[in-house]
């Protein structure tokens, strides 16, 4: 039995000359629904961008991490989000086998560097609030430090299909090109199960041992005595509120698309409709417009200067009410610690 793969055969690389995966319809849909997606998240991480060279208060160490977040999602967004958009109102994937590499590898690139920022983040609000190393003052080149390894991470574990060990190809209804998670070669097979492990439950791991090292802070200062007004359990649930939601976004984007990876790696002979192959593409590819809005538009110091820019101009008429994360448990402590 020949194993079932998610994209058409190679003709898709130059023209429509093969069977469809989806009618017209459905791709002019999948176009729409992804540029849905993209719109937004060009404009809201091109905005953090922008108003982060705009505005000195905002060139602070803590906040170097969101900023190279917003890079590789815009980035993720400009490569793969428009090309998927431009390919699926086609039809096909019209940028031959060249393209196809070059579309792999950039939005691998960017995707890993982005998730590995969201990592990146957890570790630094862990060591600013929790302070495991005792009273250390994160410093730019601390924030320089871990943006450099985000990328050097990424590009290490990308690069390798360019040189033999792994590739790129189709996936989906073969309208974007990610790593070949279906290919049984002995050496793709053992680049698949790496990349899973070090780019996927690597991140995932640090993620959840940096939030849960600062909830477990949070929560007996919370228990202490002589904590007033109830501030650190107020700010307890708050930041457990926003930690779910950051932890439930990296699943619902990542887990999907790493899960069915898996599946088709231990299970060549599943058969997998190329539409349901393209899902978890797409939900991987959101996180570009959840990450700006959870990470930064919820950053009381970016949305001071970012909702304007988004308004051109005019002020909103809420007040701000909401804190970042890392502010909000460091007043709470701050509240209930010695002088």
């Amino acid at each position: 039995m020949q194993p079932s793969v998610f994209f058409p055969n190679a003709s898709s690389y130059v023209g429509p000359h093969a069977e469809p995966p989806l009618s017209r319809t459905g791709f002019i849909i999948l176009s729409i629904i992804m540029a849905i997606f993209t719109g937004p998240a060009i404009v809201l991480n091109a905005t953090v961008i922008i108003v982060s060279l705009m505005h000195k208060q905002l060139r602070q160490p803590l906040n170097y991490a969101l900023v190279n977040m917003a890079v590789a999602d815009l980035g993720t967004a400009m490569t793969g989000g428009v090309l998927s958009v431009v390919n699926n109102a086609q039809g096909y994937f019209s940028l031959g086998r060249t393209g196809c590499v070059m579309e792999g590898f950039a939005v691998s690139l960017f995707g890993i560097t982005s998730l590995c920022t969201v990592a990146l983040i957890a570790v630094e609000r862990m060591f600013v609030v929790c302070k495991p190393l005792g009273h250390i003052t994160f410093q730019k080149k601390h924030a320089f430090g871990g943006i450099a390894l985000s990328w050097l991470w990424s590009l290490t574990w990308n690069l390798p299909p360019l040189f033999g060990w792994g590739r790129y190809e189709l996936e989906g209804v073969g309208t974007s090109c990610a790593p070949d998670w279906h290919n049984r070669d002995p050496q793709n097979v053992s680049y698949i199960l790496a990349y899973f492990a070090v780019c996927f439950a690597v991140p995932f791991a640090t993620i959840l041992a940096s939030y849960t090292k600062l909830l477990w802070t949070l929560h007996q200062v919370s228990n202490m005595d002589c904590v007033e007004g109830g501030a650190a359990a107020k700010a307890e649930m708050k930041v457990a509120t926003m930690v779910v939601l950051m932890v439930l976004t990296f699943l619902v984007s990542w887990l999907p698309y790493a899960s069915l990876a898996m599946l088709v790696v231990y299970n060549p002979d599943v058969e997998i409709h190329p539409l349901v192959g393209t899902v978890p593409v797409y939900l991987a590819k959101s996180s570009t417009v959840y990450n700006p809005i959870i990470y930064i538009y919820l950053n009381k110091q970016f949305r001071k200067y970012a909702v304007p820019f988004l308004l051109c101009g005019r002020e909103p008429s809420l007040e701000d009410e909401t804190s970042d994360m890392a502010t909000t448990v460091e007043t709470a402590i701050g509240k209930v610690s010695p002088a």
